[in-house]
Order: structure tokens, then sequence, then C-alpha cells
């Protein structure tokens, strides 16, 4: 009787990989396709312009500063496979006025071609205790975190439905994946993602477009190097629970699972992890994801409880230890 389960189990498993392709999205070609990167001029969105321009795609790098802009346009073209390929700078802030990103959107489609991937990386971070934020920061962070992604998506819709064809990716992070001190004002914004790519990929899915949301980790950047600056100490020893990849690994990740049309894109074990423990009602691209969902999903929460138990556990020991000291400074 075991043997026969056993047998069954096999058999389904194999079949499950077996038509998982016929329901997968057919993988996009990146030779001659052109790639919108918001903030590309650093970072991740960079990395992803020098993995997708080393594919032979032609690039358009979106960012505030053109000096930077310029010097990144350099970098990447240094790594072209053909004399056609072209990288295209435009200085705009994707966060404050839609019809002018509108038209740069426009104008580079006119040079480029319609927009085969749109990669929304914008982004920034403020760290801090919640009542040590100033207000304009959460605000500044909403529009720049989601309103910068919204603006060049909206601006590229139609055209890739008029073509039956188009990949959209939202940069989110692990923090927008679960909620962490000192990330009241950040968390919420890559969340947000979530929701937005979820709604729209409801939207679009029949116009065989699909859209990616990646989790990276805390990644090697000039933004995380900010970031880590003003970080409070409770959330430097709860990242330290985790270690800290590379920016070429993390686009090459991003890059893969765009082309595939994956909706989830993670890195690492702790990202496999999180991606399955926060699937919910999110969207599947192949049954054996859906399958290794169901199978993962209590395993890993337990998993996941332990880590909740340690950061509360950090955070308990940082407060008493500070009212310690403020303590002994009274007495004093």
């Amino acid at each position: 009787m075991l043997l026969l389960a056993v047998a069954f189990i096999v058999a389904f498993v194999l079949l499950l990989y077996m038509v998982s392709p016929l329901i997968s999205p057919k993988p996009l070609k990146l030779p001659g396709a052109h790639v919108v990167v918001t903030g590309g001029s650093s970072g991740i969105g960079k990395c992803i312009a020098i993995e997708c321009y080393k594919q032979g795609a032609f690039i358009t790098l979106i960012a505030r500063d053109e000096n930077k802009l310029l010097q990144t346009k350099k970098e990447i073209e240094k790594y072209s496979v053909n004399d056609k390929q072209v990288v295209l700078c435009i200085s705009v802030d994707v966060s404050k006025d839609y019809e002018q990103v509108e038209n740069v959107l426009k104008q580079a489609q006119e040079k480029l071609g319609p927009v085969d991937m749109l990669v929304n990386c914008a982004g920034t971070s403020v760290t801090g205790k919640f009542e040590d934020i100033e207000v304009n920061s959460f605000e500044r962070l909403m529009a720049v975190n989601y309103l910068g992604s919204v603006y060049p998506s909206r601006a590229v819709i139609a055209t890739m439905k008029e073509r039956r064809m188009g990949r959209i990716v939202f940069v989110s992070s692990q923090a927008g994946q679960l909620g962490l001190f000192g990330y009241t004002a950040y968390s919420p914004t890559k969340f947000a993602l979530r929701g937005l790519a979820e709604a729209l990929q409801m939207e679009v899915k029949p116009y065989n477009i699909y859209v990616t949301v990646a989790y990276p980790p805390d990644t090697d950047t000039p933004g995380f190097a900010e970031e880590s600056k003003t970080k409070p100490l409770e959330t430097k020893l709860i990242s330290e629970t985790s270690s800290v990849c590379q920016a070429e690994q993390v686009a090459r990740v991003i890059v893969k699972d765009a082309i595939q049309g994956n909706f989830n894109s993670s890195v690492g074990s702790d990202g496999y992890m999180l991606s399955i423990l926060t699937s919910g009602m999110s969207p599947v691209t192949s049954i054996t994801e859906g399958l290794q969902q169901v199978v993962c999903m209590g395993i890993f929460r337990i998993v996941g409880l332990f880590y909740l138990g340690s950061f509360d556990s950090i955070v308990r020991r940082c407060m008493m230890q500070r009212e310690k000291s403020e303590s002994a400074d009274k007495t004093e």
C-alpha cells in the first residue's frame, strides 16, 4: 500500500513537470528587445541594465542625475554584443509629473521602438523609529517608491496591450514581504507594489503581458550603504541574521525571472522561504510552483515563527539595555 502511494506521488509530480511548460508563458527574447530601467544609474538598476545589454537588448536608462547616467552609459556600452545596440539616457524624476514621464517614454519608444520590458527600480529608503521619522519622509517615500513605479508602467501599458506582449518588473524588497523594526516608512511603500502587481497581472495576463515582483535582500549598493548610516541598533542586529548579496547576483536573478514571466523573484534560501510564506493569493506561472507552495507552506511557517521570536527578542533586549542606560545616567 505504501509503495502504491509513493508511486502515485512520483507519477503525479512527473505529470506536473510535463504539463507545467504548457501553461507557462513563452520566454521573452532579449536580443533586439527594448528594455527600460528606471533608477538605472546605480545599484541594482544599473546591474539589470548591464545584464540585459549583455544579452543583446537596447537600453533606456532613466534617473534624476544626468552625470551619473552618462557615466553608467559608458560603463554599460563596454558589454555590447553587436554594433547596433544603443543605450539611451533620460534625466527625469519618475515620481513627480506623470505627463512628463509619459512624454519621455514616448520619445524613447520613437527612438528605440516599443518597450518590451520595463524595470521599475527607482527607489529610496529612510530608516528610524516611527516617531523619529519626519512626516514628509512618509510622503516622499510613497511618491518615489510607489508612484515612481505607477507612472512609467501607466505610460507603457497601452502599447504593450496593443502588441499583445511585454514584461513589467517591480523591484520591491524583502521589507515588502515582512515588516521590520525601523522600516515603518519604507516597508509600506514596498508592500504597496505587491498589491499593484497582483491587480495589474490579472488585468494584463490575457494580453500576454507578465508582471514580476522582485524581493531582493540587503544588497551591496550605494543606497544600502547610505541607509546603513541611520539604521537603529535593532535594525542592524536583525539584518545580521542574513547575508548581504551582490547587486550583480540579484540582477541576474531578476532578469531571468522576468524573461520567464515569473510573478515572484527572490534570491537565496531566505528569499525562497519568504516568497512561499507570503504567496497568499498571488498568481503562479507553473503547476510545480503552486505545488511547492502547498507542500512547503506549513513547514516554512514553523521556521518563520522562530525568526519572528528571535527578532522580538532582539527588540526587547535593546529596549531593556536602553532603559538601563538611561536609568544609570539619571542616577549619576
